[in-house]
């Protein structure tokens, strides 16, 4: 079975692949560093070897779990926030069919998420939508006094307390928690509700191969054990023994690092295929909380061609020159629609009469490719030969690894996110959260 593999041909015109592959030294330093667990946020390494880790007897429990939530639910809510929903999410939409809301027959619950946003209208038209449903609720988070998700979960609980009476209720509510602390793992016990731990050494944007992502894609329908499979596959291909040329993981941190230093501060992750819209959401977290700190870091932004070529297309090809892409390529689609005749050929489209339109897209992929290194712009290419569970997996753990790699050559911990507090503070102290009271006092003083 091939995997997926990385093209950097197209980055030769900006930096040689000899300066490249002067990075090995490096990068060797730095998986080093990962497996011995001597570098910064060495305490958060618990991804690395997860894939390998995992057991059969594990995966059946998620299953099983995840069948009770099937057989009882019409609708299944996610409610997570960052890490604790976008891995999830990535998969699940990535793998479903575009059109699943419009079928009449469900081939399992329909899955919806909240916990991710404090809309007031977004989660009254959620709690409507869940009126005459039976509806289970997957809660996920560490703590369970995360703001987002811990509002959610407080109305989800209720409704469906209300709606299905307490003991049913028990049975379709599942928490993904801490295993021994925390509001979620109180509330867990005191309701008697199913629990998945959340390891305690990985962190929330490396989590998808935990329960934290496996429960909800077990839900959904899909194939756990096929994703771990392919993690655990790319867990080997990028391992420490794997010769620098090589190792995908290895040249991608090298190459997106040594374009950094060449002025290409933003990095555009492109998808030729709409499925993917959320895993680029999942890897815009994963590098943006990742390198993001000490006055450093590539900037993550993502596009879904062609559609935003009508859109971007215009500041990627003639902006400001500071950007590189990496493109997602899956080579075979699930399906085969060719495009047919038309006698009257008013949109002058006969020329195409009889391909396929994925042939269409793929010449429209390799154009912009090569209109985008003419405008200056460097393209990697990551090569998916299908979208299916399998490589899912193995695309995931090649950002993870690549992503530990990066971070600790731009020489910042990957692994914590300090920044990301800073907006609770102030959101605390506007809404005069006790224990906040002097900072309450501080922001209404600015104000």
């Amino acid at each position: 079975m091939k995997n997926i593999s990385l093209n950097i041909d197209k980055v030769a015109g900006f930096v040689s692949k000899e300066t490249i592959a002067a990075y090995e030294p490096q990068v060797k330093a730095c998986m080093e560093t990962l497996e011995n667990g001597t570098g910064k946020g060495n305490d958060f390494l618990g991804w690395l070897h997860l894939p390998s880790s995992i057991t059969a007897g594990h995966l059946a429990n998620l299953k099983a779990t995840a069948q009770v939530l099937r057989d009882n639910c019409e609708v299944v809510v996610v409610a997570g926030i960052g890490g604790s929903y976008l891995g999830a999410r990535a998969v699940i939409e990535a793998l479903s069919n575009s059109f699943q809301w419009l079928k009449a027959k469900q081939d399992g619950p329909v899955i919806v998420f909240a916990g991710h946003n404090i809309g007031e209208d977004y989660l009254f038209e959620l709690t409507e939508y869940l009126k005459d449903k039976k509806f289970g609720v997957i809660n996920i988070s560490k703590s369970g006094t995360t703001t987002e998700t811990a509002l959610a979960f407080r109305l989800l609980k209720k409704q469906c307390e209300d709606q299905l009476g307490k003991e049913m209720a028990k049975k379709v509510i599942v928490a993904v928690t801490d295993a021994k602390k925390g509001a979620a793992r109180v509330t867990a016990d005191k309701e008697g509700y199913q629990t998945f731990i959340i390891p305690d050494n990985v962190g929330g944007r490396f989590s998808v191969l935990t329960p934290v992502g496996l429960l909800p894609i077990a839900v959904a329908g899909f194939d756990i054990e096929k994703l771990v499979e392919g993690a655990r596959t790319m867990e080997t291909v990028c391992g420490p023994t794997t010769p620098f040329a090589e190792n995908p993981a290895a040249v991608y941190a090298a190459t997106r690092n040594e374009l950094y230093k060449n002025g290409k501060k933003i990095e555009i992750l492109v998808n030729f295929n709409p499925k993917l819209h959320y895993m680029n959401e999942w890897w815009k977290q994963l590098y943006g909380e990742s390198e993001g700190k000490d006055g450093k870091g590539i900037y993550p932004s993502a596009v879904d061609f062609s559609t935003d070529l009508h859109s971007m297309g215009q500041w990627i090809q003639e902006g400001e020159r500071t950007i590189f892409e990496t493109v997602i390529s899956i080579e075979k689609p699930e399906h085969t629609l060719q495009v047919p005749s038309d006698s009257e050929n008013l949109d002058g489209l006969n020329f195409l009469a009889g391909k396929r339109v994925d042939e269409v897209n793929k010449m429209a992929e390799l154009g912009t490719q090569l209109a985008h290194v003419d405008g200056g712009v460097p393209n990697m290419r990551l090569i998916v030969p299908e979208l299916n569970e399998y490589y899912l997996g193995e695309i995931i753990y090649f950002f993870e690894k690549a992503c530990g790699i990066s971070g600790y050559l731009l020489e910042v911990n990957p692994f914590n996110q300090p920044g990301v507090e800073a907006y609770k503070k102030n959101m605390f102290a506007l809404l005069n959260k006790p224990g906040y009271e002097e900072e309450s006092k501080a922001i209404q003083a600015r104000l």
